[in-house]
């Protein structure tokens, strides 16, 4: 499936032809390779998935999309045919298949260096001319001639050249949030052919190839930490130090051919960018994304984490597999290095980890040896074709110790070490608000926690025959069920019942609620913590998007609908950030101003402290002081003992506190604590709000209407994470749709939000159109 196959076929062409092309089932295929080896005495686990999974078993046997045997958030449809383009080809000697550009610079100079990879007719050397264009940068077409006297192996059929220009003249690509993101069209023309004595008429096929590339340096800096054990593990760009925030990334569709899909990409990427997440993991279950998704992710600054298409499995090492891993790996790391986005590479996921920890019972020493044989003597031999000085050298694995992991032959003890290289953490028997369950990594490259789709999503996948329990149970592939959402829940939430009528709408929307928040918390805390002696400087969450209907990690559903998490992390994934994190040991908030900016303005900073009371609109008393911040990096203001906070008429029952960074009275950034459950808090009352709208906005666009509209909401009391749905019963064009934000403190009398979606038409909405709900309507009032 990650194979691009060439066939030569000059000797089969008759007037007329027809192609006949056999499907086997996967499913099969994968059981009958698994046989074979097993009666040969080797047994390559897992043999089958977990069976909540509902999953197929020998998904490792296939060089297919792991995660379309089921995952833990994923069903099992594992595809059969062909999910890319079939083209006839016609050339007589060689065809230019991919270009790769590696950018540097000296003290004066942005220095290309080219290699214009060939596919070839025959099994002959020949000869070639190429032009090579830059309209941006060069005047004139640059023409190769090296290789017209001096004849190219058809065993390696590449041409190298180098140019380079004056650094004044070069304008920097930077990642989402830090400047622009300058690209550079290139154009090659190739001729080709045989004749020591020159081209002929049957030669004068031209091959071309474009792409645009971006001038910008990327390093992994693992050196030694001053302040502790351990190496750092961050990324710098441009020479500036860069803290990586995002998400992981799976297919956008369980069949492949529609994860290709330029509109889902688009929007998928583009509501990355509006989230400021400068980097996201495409993680190794998946497939390797098209041509668009990294020209994109060029184009919106979003670096590009890259793992290999190898995840939570051993494999097989037998000569058919490896020769297939090998063009593997080649053809489409040759395929997408050339992009700015592309920061890095990793070989695989957790399957490190998997073999330390024992997860598929592999304590014999041969599954180590067959480790290393797949990943160091295979996918990283196979990588090195295009390790350039300006690089990152690939990582063995995620997580790994980085290049700690070397001393152990790329097997560590604990890959899990956060002294070195990145760590994936999950852990749902603890409460995902405290700050205090997680570590304290380098670099956090996976973590988060599940939550449900809204019932409106569900209700659009849900059969007539279907009862919406049982499906979301079944549906639920974790191996501990609902026990990993109702268990944060029922910490924080008054969640009914299940018999309770309103069970799964509370249970939806407080799974929502509570996924935001944790990975906020945890997120919050990793930025916190870069200029500590932990050297945090990357947090990517798990996981962006869905391939169905499901209980899954995902912030935005397989609609395209944001989850609350999508909408929180505007703010704490936002370039000027306030933290307030409970430290239980000392009992105390950590007050931490974050800065992602170069450049910051510290004139008339100040911080207010809001204490609100849940009876009261308003604030009953403010504390302000000023603060400065520090760029590029974390000033930490204060650590404000909990006593000093709630005393007096002031309890953990009848307040929360706001925490707001501003300049003058101009709000930057906010958070909020909350110092008890609200199953257990007092005084809360019906907010009453009601819903206006105030403005609305239809413009024309390519084939579709973008319909935009401002909602004012008006509340008499202090409400409780506010959730605004559109109602879609109406609307069936309507496929998605966001809101400025969602699931918010309202702790004002009038507030405005906006509405936007894409239509055919241009629609009246009304206040009945929407479904407002708060945590206030679940308590006991």
């Amino acid at each position: 499936m990650f194979v691009r196959y060439s066939y030569e076929i000059s000797q089969f062409l008759q007037e007329e032809n027809t192609l006949e092309i056999e499907i086997i089932s996967p499913v099969h295929a994968a059981r009958q390779r698994a046989m074979a080896l097993k009666s040969q005495g080797l047994d390559v686990p897992p043999n089958c998935p977990n069976r909540r999974y509902h999953g197929e078993c020998h998904m490792n046997m296939l060089r297919k999309m792991q995660a379309s045997f089921s995952w833990d958030w994923g069903l099992a449809a594992p595809s059969m045919g062909i999910w890319k383009s079939v083209a006839l080809e016609y050339y007589d000697v060689a065809v230019i298949r991919d270009v790769d550009v590696a950018t540097w610079k000296n003290s004066t100079h942005w220095v290309m260096d080219i290699r214009v990879f060939m596919d070839c007719a025959g099994q002959q050397n020949f000869y070639a001319e190429l032009t090579f264009y830059a309209v941006e940068l060069l005047k004139n077409p640059l023409i190769i001639s090296d290789h017209v006297k001096k004849p190219i192996s058809y065993k390696a059929p590449v041409i190298e050249f180098q140019v380079a220009f004056p650094i004044e003249e070069i304008t920097l690509w930077w990642p989402n949030g830090y400047g622009g993101q300058k690209l550079y069209p290139l154009h090659f023309t190739l001729k080709a052919w045989l004749d020591a004595k020159g081209t002929s008429l049957r030669n004068k096929i031209a091959s071309q190839k474009s792409i645009s590339i971006g001038f910008r340096t990327v390093e992994l800096v693992e050196d030694p930490v001053a302040e502790g054990t351990g190496n750092t593990f961050l990324f710098k760009v441009n020479d500036k130090e860069i803290f990586m925030k995002g998400s992981n990334y799976i297919p956008s569709h369980i069949l492949p051919e529609y994860s290709r899909d330029s509109a889902r990409i688009k929007h998928l990427l583009l509501a990355a960018k509006d989230t400021h997440q400068n980097m996201i993991r495409i993680w190794g279950g998946g497939i390797y994304e098209s041509d668009f998704f990294y020209e994109l992710a060029d184009t919106l600054g979003i670096m590009i984490w890259q793992d290999m298409m190898f995840a939570c499995a051993m494999y097989p090492v037998t000569d058919p597999f490896l020769a297939s891993v090998r063009k593997e790996i080649t053809q489409n790391a040759q395929r997408i290095a050339h992009h700015p986005s592309i920061a890095i590479f990793a070989t695989n996921n957790e399957n490190e980890v998997a073999l330390a920890q024992n997860w598929y019972g592999t304590l014999e020493e041969r599954y180590k040896t067959e480790y290393r044989q797949l990943y160091l003597a295979t996918v990283i031999h196979e990588l090195k074709a295009l390790e350039h000085a300006s690089r990152p050298l690939p990582l063995v694995s995620s997580p790994s110790n980085g290049k700690e992991s070397a001393k152990d032959n790329y097997i560590s003890a604990n890959p899990q070490d956060p002294n070195y290289g990145d760590v994936h953490f999950y852990d749902i028997f603890k409460d995902g608000w405290n700050p205090s369950i997680y570590p304290r990594p380098r670099f956090a490259s996976e973590y988060g926690f599940q939550s449900l789709p809204s019932l409106q999503t569900w209700q659009r996948t849900v059969a007539a025959e279907d009862n919406l329990a049982d499906l979301i149970e079944h549906r639920q592939h974790h191996p501990l069920g609902m026990m990993a959402i109702t268990t944060l829940v029922r910490i924080h939430f008054p969640l009914p019942l299940p018999e309770d009528a309103n069970y799964l709408e509370a249970l939806v929307y407080f799974s929502q609620i509570s996924q935001a928040m944790a990975t906020k918390t945890e997120t919050e805390l990793y930025r916190s913590l870069r200029d500590t002696e932990h050297r945090t400087m990357g947090a990517l969450y798990w996981q962006l998007n869905d391939v169905w209907v499901a209980p899954s990690w995902s912030a935005i559903d397989f609609y395209g609908n944001y989850k609350l998490l999508h909408y929180w992390s505007k703010e704490f994934l936002a370039p000027i950030a306030i933290t307030a994190l409970y430290e239980r040991s000392i009992r105390s908030i950590n007050v931490s101003l974050i800065c992602d900016l170069f450049e910051i303005n510290t004139d008339d900073l100040q911080v207010s402290m809001n204490i609100y009371k849940w009876s009261q609109l308003y604030p009953t008393k403010t504390t302000t002081w000023p603060v400065t911040m520090i760029p590029n990096g974390v000033h930490y203001d204060k650590v404000i003992p909990i006593d000093d906070i709630f005393q007096g008429e002031y309890t953990n029952y009848n307040s929360f506190v706001e925490f707001v960074l501003q300049r003058n009275t101009m709000p930057l950034a906010r958070t909020f604590y909350f110092p008890a459950s609200f199953s257990s808090v007092q005084a809360v009352k019906d907010p009453q709000i009601k819903i206006l709208i105030s403005n609305s906005f239809c413009s024309s666009q390519v084939n579709v209407k973008m319909n935009s509209y401002s909602l004012t909401l008006n509340t008499k009391y202090p409400a409780i994470f506010v959730y605004i749905e559109l109602i879609l019963d109406k609307y069936p064009d309507i496929k998605h749709y966001k809101f400025s934000r969602n699931g918010f403190m309202l702790t004002s009398a009038s507030s405005v939000l906006h509405l936007e979606f894409e239509a055919k038409e241009c629609i009246r909405l009304n206040a009945k159109d929407f479904k407002l709900m708060t945590v206030n309507q679940f308590m006991n009032l």
